[in-house]
């Protein structure tokens, strides 16, 4: 909640779309947003219903794409929901496409309003998400030009002949150089020149006001706004079905954010951003990342839309475009955008947390009457009754966990066998191994638990003649952090929202996660085990054979006679293990 806390001040006052993540790293939700601060802002402050509350109580982390337009926004909002399918997402589901208006490409062409593309010569405009608008644009662009209306060319002319709406191709031969001119006045119209247009519906719309034919005067008026809209551009769709990447950067002095947009069909459907520190000059190194990039996959879409870049090594590689204007440079300019604002939050959130983080780890040695401690060590007993007894370290470095430095333990049997007495073998196990290879000792030691914990740590650490500081790190019924006890067991003050708080919860949560997990793994190996030593000829080494080639018990179980012997069994024993584990109930 923290980082999602630096996060909500960093969102830009820009239109754009919104991808709520759960802890899983799932997207659940995607929305888009006019000004995309005040309405992510909004789902994390005041109430909300039912739906809401739920969605937000899920929602771990987001990420953003900033867009030209609102229009932009809502055409890259379906395009996202329909490439990921987020359980919240319910009104974009379906299969609904946004239409597009299209001049067939026919000998007696007519101008359409679609909402399927398909691979012809016709010529396709949008989409567009206004669909009330394309359709009343379609309806004026059959009446300002003479386009066939009919599907079926009839016998003779029709009312449209009549009201100089069609050339009437049932009568007359229609030159196809009259049509070509019809084509060139309608693209131009549908990719944003209306002038002459706008200018002639508000021409009438005066008119018909001032012969008070108020009626006529607002559907003129309803048109004009409705081709505004229309005119609208937007950059997150090309109509060509082409798949291409586009790729944009940003630089620090010392880091460097690529940003790889993925249009497919046309349609921009995801996006990675890459951040990591670069040594050289920009250009280099940016064409470093895009050689590396796509050799590592070996095979790459049509088209890669590229910045402009001095070398043309790239382009003796890959199918590399650089375009210069149109679309093409606005989704470059896009992404160019969009990479900026990307590093810009991801070196502003490290800048606080760093803050944030050397204000937690002074405010930890000054409550436990320590210096600052920069290595921390955490450590958390797991078990079932006390069976399949383990143990899980974590280590925090600067705040920041060090998954190198992450040790399991089997705890090893013992007379009295409880979670002190777990504590004092695994902390004198791991210390004492750090002694022989003189390796650094951490700064501070956490136990997940109470007085008995430290002071099992306390005497492991006394009897190798060790001096490090011990804390214990308390939960609640709700197995949340509750508190911290210095090494006399005494509770240490420490509010709620402070960043030593936070810092200790995470240390908490991420050595029980660690120390579960291993848990579960023992056990059901264990079970696994215990399920093959009553079957007659499986010693050690095939019960080996056998887990490291199935996943699990079950999938033992349902094997075939083919599958056990493809794990290397030979075919007597893949015959035993076959008949017993269908003569008995399969373990539960």
């Amino acid at each position: 909640m923290n980082l999602l806390r630096q996060k909500l001040t960093l969102l830009p006052e820009k239109p754009g779309v919104y991808l709520m993540k759960d802890n899983q790293g799932q997207i659940i939700y995607v929305g888009k947003a006019k000004i995309l601060k005040n309405r992510v802002k909004s789902y994390f402050t005041g109430s909300h219903d039912g739906k809401t509350a739920r969605l937000v109580s899920q929602v771990a982390d987001f990420e953003y794409i900033t867009t030209d337009s609102e229009v932009e926004a809502l055409v890259l909002e379906c395009n996202l929901i329909k490439k990921y399918n987020p359980k919240y997402n319910v009104l974009l589901r379906d299969d609904k496409t946004y239409p597009y208006l299209t001049i067939t490409e026919e000998s007696h062409p007519r101008v359409l309003v679609t909402r399927q593309i398909k691979k012809d010569k016709s010529k396709y405009y949008g989409p567009y998400p206004n669909s009330t608008a394309a359709k009343e644009a379609a309806r004026l662009l059959n009446r300002l030009f003479p386009f066939r209306k009919c599907r079926q060319i009839p016998s003779q002319p029709c009312l449209y002949y009549h009201l100089a709406q069609c050339l009437a191709p049932c009568i007359d031969d229609i030159s196809p150089d009259v049509y070509s001119g019809m084509r060139k006045e309608v693209s131009t119209f549908l990719k944003g020149d209306q002038s002459e247009i706008l200018a002639l519906l508000n021409g009438k719309m005066l008119k018909a006001s001032e012969a008070l034919q108020f009626e006529r005067a607002k559907e003129y008026r309803d048109l004009i706004n409705d081709l505004k809209q229309l005119g609208e551009k937007q950059n997150i769709t090309l109509n060509d079905f082409i798949d291409r990447d586009v790729l944009g950067y940003a630089i620090t002095t010392d880091q460097m954010c690529i940003q790889v947009f993925y249009l497919r069909q046309g349609k921009l459907l995801a996006r990675d951003s890459f951040i990591f520190p670069y040594y050289e000059d920009p250009e280099d190194a940016f064409i470093s990342f895009v050689a590396q990039f796509y050799i590592e996959r070996k095979v790459w879409p049509k088209e890669i839309l590229l910045p402009s870049i001095e070398s043309l090594v790239l382009s003796r590689l890959f199918p590399i475009v650089i375009p210069q204007k149109g679309k093409k440079r606005e989704l470059i300019q896009m992404a160019m955008t969009n990479a900026q604002t990307t590093l810009h939050d991801s070196i502003t959130i490290e800048v606080k947390q760093q803050n944030e983080t050397g204000q937690a780890l002074a405010t930890l040695g000054e409550v436990l009457s320590i210096p600052a401690p920069s290595r921390i060590e955490a450590f958390d007993i797991s078990n079932i009754a006390g069976t399949h007894n383990v143990a899980g370290m974590v280590q925090f470095v600067e705040g920041k966990p060090q998954r190198r430095g992450y040790r399991k333990f089997k705890i090893q049997p013992m007379e009295t066998l409880d979670d002190t007495a777990a504590m004092n073998q695994v902390v004198m196990r791991r210390y004492s191994r750090l002694v022989s290879e003189n390796d650094p000792l951490p700064d501070l030691i956490l136990v997940d638990g109470g007085k008995g914990q430290i002071s099992a740590a306390l005497k492991a650490l006394k009897e190798l003649n060790l001096t490090i500081p011990v804390a214990g790190m308390v939960k609640n019924d709700r197995h949340q952090t509750h508190g911290l006890l210095d090494q006399s067991g005494g509770q240490v003050p420490l509010t709620k929202n402070h960043p030593t708080f936070f810092l200790l919860g995470r240390i908490q949560d991420e050595v029980h996660r660690f120390a579960i997990t291993f848990h579960r793994q023992q056990r059901t190996k264990n079970m696994t085990f215990s399920a093959l030593d009553s079957i007659p000829g499986i010693g050690p080494k095939r019960k080996q054979q056998l887990l490291r080639h199935f996943p699990s018990l079950d999938e033992i179980q349902s094997a075939s006679l083919e599958e056990l012997q493809a794990a290397g069994i030979p075919q007597n024993a893949a015959a035993t293990i076959y008949e017993h584990f269908r003569d008995t109930k399969p373990v539960e």
